[in-house]
């Protein structure tokens, strides 16, 4: 408990957050740099994988090769990967480029997963008989992928691109171990140093990093949700109105 308050004492001091504090400090700007290398890895993850899921969901082909390769891909070590890419492209980049492309394609790598199987089996849980009723009206197949099986689909959608995000915020941590920045920076200075109240400083903000994106996409994932997919009961329960022309009709 004593080393817990003493980590939480140090992220709370001003004067590691002060603009020109001694390395690894700021804080602030460690923490734009985890930001930024998870967004960037998150855009790139989402250009690739949510087409491709959107596609597989709407047509049904692929389907088996993706949950094959979904499930490999969440087995690679995550470090072992990012130093592989980084010896790969030690060889073809200059040594200031090769760590944030490698770690950057690590990061896309780890993040494509789980956004890939949101995305189809998302589309996936759609209702057919819905998809059927919108063909039936003269919609193009464009038109129900975009104005029917998205809208619908959009919780576990963003169910995908959540896990993907506290995937990629963990992962970044350890892009220290190839030169980069973001809050890992602060744990392995403290390893350096044996400095156990700034190890857990930093672990706590990554911590705490992870658990207000959570929080935020949970709510945003709630809010995607139609009546319809937050009570699957809803469809079954007749409304007090059919229950009344129901006896009237008998």
């Amino acid at each position: 408990m004593r080393l817990f308050l003493q980590g939480l004492a140090w992220i709370f001091d001003g004067s590691h957050w002060q603009a020109g504090a001694q390395s690894p400090l700021p804080i602030q700007d460690r923490l734009v740099e985890h930001l930024t290398y998870t967004a960037i890895a998150i855009v790139i993850a989402a250009v690739i994988a949510l087409p491709l899921g959107f596609f597989i969901g709407h047509t049904g082909k692929g389907r088996q090769f993706v949950i094959g390769f979904t499930g490999a891909m969440r087995a690679l070590p995550t470090l072992g990967l990012l130093f592989f890419l980084l010896m790969v492209f030690g060889y073809f980049l200059s040594y200031n480029t090769a760590p944030l492309v490698g770690a950057t394609i690590a990061f896309v790598i780890l993040a494509i997963p789980s956004m890939l199987a949101g995305a189809y089996s998302g589309l996936e849980s759609v209702d057919r008989q819905t998809i059927d009723a919108a063909r039936a009206n003269g919609m193009t197949e464009w038109q129900i992928l975009t104005q029917v099986e998205i809208p619908l689909a959009l919780p576990l959608i963003v169910g995908g691109i959540r896990a993907s995000v506290l995937q990629v915020i963990a992962t970044v941590t350890i892009a220290s171990y190839a030169g980069l920045g973001g809050l890992g920076r602060i744990i392995t200075s403290g390893i350096g140093l044996n400095d156990y109240s700034l190890i857990l400083g930093g672990a706590l903000l990554v911590t705490a990093l992870a658990l207000g994106m959570d929080g935020l996409l949970a709510l945003v994932q709630r809010a995607t949700a139609t009546q319809g997919l937050s009570d699957p009961t809803a469809r079954r329960r007749p409304t007090s109105a059919t229950k009344s022309g129901t006896r009237t009709h008998a």
